[in-house]
C-alpha cells in the first residue's frame, strides 16, 4: 500500500504528474470519464490549471470544466 497524501486535483501545479488515485462522483460521470482514460491508476500531467483544466492523460489532452476536478483525488509522483 502506498502511503503518499492524496490531494484533490486542483491543488497539482502546472507540469506535475500524478496517479489518479479516486475518482468520486455520480455514476455516469465516472463512467464517462474512465471512458476518457481517467480512471484510478491512470497517469496525468496538469497542463492548465483552472477551471477549465487541462489534462495530459495518455496520448490525449483532456479538458475538465466546472467542479468535477474536486471529485478526482491524486496521489503526485516524479517523472
Amino acid at each position: 500500500m502506498n502511503a503518499d497524501p492524496l490531494l484533490p486535483l486542483e491543488l497539482l501545479q502546472p507540469g506535475e504528474w500524478a496517479d489518479v488515485a479516486e475518482v468520486m462522483g455520480e455514476a455516469s460521470w465516472v463512467s464517462r470519464l474512465a471512458e476518457l482514460g481517467l480512471r484510478v491508476g491512470s497517469r496525468l500531467r496538469l497542463l492548465q490549471p483552472g477551471w477549465p483544466c487541462l489534462l495530459q492523460v495518455g496520448g490525449c489532452r483532456l479538458s475538465l470544466r466546472g467542479e468535477g476536478g474536486t471529485q478526482i483525488l491524486v496521489r503526485p509522483v516524479a517523472c
